[in-house]
């Protein structure tokens, strides 16, 4: 079996994606994090992976500093009703553990829901194992995946 950032590479190659994946030491928070990597917490977007009601999912990427916003989510993707699986299905969803998924080399290719902040930045993301990083440009991996782009997110309260 591959390592996961063996995955991702991989997958960033098939989508013509350019990618930089770096090792850093671990971190308690997304801040400590952003910290680590010199950027702001903003630029790290994390991917949940969110359950619709027929057992299929989507991933949502989100700015570090905010938080998803359900309604605005459930709006765009035309649902009712939207979750965060438990830990043991992201896992069998994705290939990847939380704190590491990514859309990049998941067992699934899920549709892509980005945030609209995102656009025009390089961001640094999961890269499918803890202690790693994953750097990109937004459009880039909006393009790869063909991501829906909106305004799916909302201040941490």
């Amino acid at each position: 079996m591959a390592e996961p950032t063996d995955r991702v590479r991989n997958a960033a190659a098939e989508r013509g994606l350019d990618i930089e994946i770096r090792e850093r030491p671990a971190a308690k928070s997304l801040p400590e994090a952003a910290e680590l990597l010199g950027i702001s917490p903003a630029g790290i977007v994390k991917t949940l992976v969110v359950k619709r009601s027929d057992d299929t999912f989507l991933f949502a990427l989100v700015p570090g500093d905010r938080a998803i916003s359900w309604p605005k989510l459930r709006a765009v993707v035309g649902v009712n009703k939207l979750q965060l699986p438990d830990p043991e299905r992201a896992l069998a969803a994705t290939g990847y553990e939380r704190g590491t998924i990514v859309p990049l080399g998941s067992s699934n290719d899920w549709p892509v829901f980005a945030d609209e902040r995102i656009v025009g930045e390089r961001i640094a993301m999961g890269a499918g194992a803890h202690g790693y990083s994953l750097f990109v440009q937004a459009d880039d991996l909006i393009a790869a995946y063909g991501a829906t782009v909106a305004d799916i997110s909302q201040p941490i309260d």
